[in-house]
């Protein structure tokens, strides 16, 4: 049991980045092309957090040409290089899957001030 411990705490980020559920995210996502690597960025708004430790994981959620599209990233994967925060929302829920149903300024969260 103690060498598993001691692995997953090898695994985890030393900077853990703060951000909540509502907040607007920039997320930078490595992608690998055959030899190739590059940075992708995916910003939108966190819709859930999940679990803790070496398995959790975040969803963010961007309408992109008309159509919802949501991505869940581990948060302790070494492709996600960084998380930034652009704008911190206001939200009374744990999970944001309302905003699925919500079109146009109805699916915007309001902003912490």
């Amino acid at each position: 049991m103690d060498m598993i411990k001691a692995f997953t705490n090898e695994q985890l980020k030393k900077e853990v980045p703060q951000f909540n559920v509502g907040d607007t995210v920039r997320v930078h996502n490595k992608i690998v092309e055959g030899t190739r690597e590059r940075i992708q960025l995916f910003e939108g708004t966190v819709i859930a957090k999940k679990n803790g430790g070496i398995s959790e994981t975040f969803t963010v959620r961007r309408v992109s040409y008309g159509v919802g599209v949501e991505k869940t990233f581990p948060l302790h994967s070494p492709r996600v290089e960084k998380v930034e925060v652009i704008r911190a929302g206001k939200v009374r829920r744990a999970k944001l899957y309302y905003l699925r149903d919500r079109v146009g300024k109805a699916a915007k969260v309001k902003e912490l001030i």
